[in-house]
């Protein structure tokens, strides 16, 4: 193949991946907690043809050289941890993280992952869980004769006992934050962050009404 037809291949190739990049974005933009990624070029090997400096004369050398290029690739794919737009859902255990960090979350085989989907249910045993499923680190339990629950900004997770019984702390959500956030591996079950400190914060405190049994 003719070498300037095999660059531009490179350069086609390239393109399409960053277009398969744009369009899994574009294909997410309605999914909680999404990271956008970007596509990221680099050149490849150069053929050095005549040196800079080289000696042409006797007496004189070459001012510039020459060198051609083979093309370009897709080195990496960098995640854009950027802040996103907050969204009303009116659903009490939505919340949304004000600034960096992410939940932490229990996987099936019990390892530790991240993610901002704040998206939040409550399970049959009482446990707060994502929407798969999968139980926050560490673990918040909703006690059975609770009337309602409030998530402080500062993360403290209190419930209210029903017949008036006074509120009580049942638990912190804690944030997790890393020094290269845009080093995540994704899963089909969201990306990820990490440091037992930070905000968890939806616009206001939040009542969560719970039916007694």
């Amino acid at each position: 193949m003719d070498a300037s037809l095999w660059v531009a291949k490179t350069g086609l190739d390239a393109q399409q991946t960053r277009m398969n990049v744009i369009s899994n974005n574009l294909a997410n933009v309605s999914t909680t907690g999404f990271k956008r990624d970007r596509a990221v070029f680099e050149d490849l090997l150069y053929q050095n043809v005549k040196q800079p400096g080289g000696q042409t004369t006797n007496n004189t050398l070459s001012p510039t050289g020459l060198m051609l290029g083979t093309g370009v690739k897709i080195n990496a794919t960098e995640k854009l941890h950027l802040q996103g737009n907050l969204i009303n859902t009116q659903s009490p255990l939505d919340l949304a993280i004000m600034g960096g960090g992410m939940f932490q979350i229990q996987m099936p085989d019990g390892t530790t992952s991240y993610t901002r989907d704040g998206n939040f249910k409550i399970s049959n045993t009482g446990q707060v869980v994502t929407a798969s499923g999968f139980p926050l680190i560490p673990a918040i339990t909703i006690p059975e004769n609770t009337a309602s629950v409030t998530f402080g900004q500062d993360g403290t997770v209190s419930a209210e006992i029903v017949a008036g019984g006074c509120s009580q702390n049942i638990g912190q959500l804690q944030i997790a934050r890393f020094v290269n956030p845009s080093g995540f591996s994704s899963t089909r079950n969201k990306p990820s962050s990490r440091l037992i400190r930070g905000v968890v914060r939806a616009s206001r405190s939040i009542k969560v009404p719970i039916s007694c049994s």
